[in-house]
């Protein structure tokens, strides 16, 4: 395995001249996992699109190298996977033509088996031939972690990670994580204490908050 190191350097942003946190740095690299912390509208779910390429910091940057090479931003998404309620799935087709319009819009190399395991690893193979729309948010939630595993990435970002699941569900999301760490690099964007147990490192905006308001 090529050494993975992924690191935020001084990132802030703000929307409007209001601050939604300043000065946030942490370097990760293979088998190593970090926890974003902190109230709602403390910003958690704004760094994580940060750290995706989704959104851009106001300040700082991001650095991600594999092995000896530095990866452009306008590549992250080709190493990242990405769960998050604000993605949006086709409700007008099945749960298997969703993953396959995904990997034939990427460009994704992946056989029809491999998709045919991720239905089955979120428990969704009898219901892969049935029209998203019918599906509840937990099973909307469970097929998001397919498209965010369909290329294999070296690193995942988990929003919210368990919202809207049954025990089923969260234990399926927990085995994921602990497998990722094991492969990779994770990131995991909550609330929840049980999904703040899963990783190694935390880091609680509210504490950067404070911090930045008694300077």
């Amino acid at each position: 395995m090529n050494q993975l190191t992924f690191k935020a350097v001084s990132i802030a942003k703000t929307f409007n001249r209001r601050k939604v946190f300043t000065e946030i740095s942490f370097s990760l690299a293979n088998n190593q996992s970090i926890a974003v912390a902190g109230r709602n509208g403390s910003g958690k779910s704004t760094l994580l699109k940060i750290l995706a390429g989704v959104l851009s910091p106001s300040k700082g940057e991001i650095e991600m190298n594999i092995g000896n090479k530095t990866i452009k931003p306008a590549d992250y998404f080709v190493h990242l996977g990405l769960v998050s309620p604000y993605l949006q799935l086709y409700d007008e087709f099945t749960g298997w033509e969703n993953l396959d319009i995904f990997r034939k819009v990427r460009g994704i190399n992946t056989p029809d088996e491999y998709l045919n395991e991720l239905l089955k690893r979120v428990n969704l193979w009898e219901r892969r031939n049935d029209f998203v729309r019918t599906y509840s948010s937990g099973m909307k939630q469970r097929l998001k972690y397919a498209f965010a595993l369909i290329h294999k990435p070296p690193i995942l970002l988990l929003d919210e990670p368990t919202s809207n699941l049954d025990t089923e569900g969260i234990s399926t999301v927990y085995q994921i994580m602990e497998e990722q760490k094991k492969n990779g690099i994770l990131i995991v964007a909550t609330n929840d204490a049980e999904d703040i147990k899963q990783c190694d490192q935390v880091i609680d905006l509210n504490l950067q908050i404070r911090k930045e308001n008694n300077k």
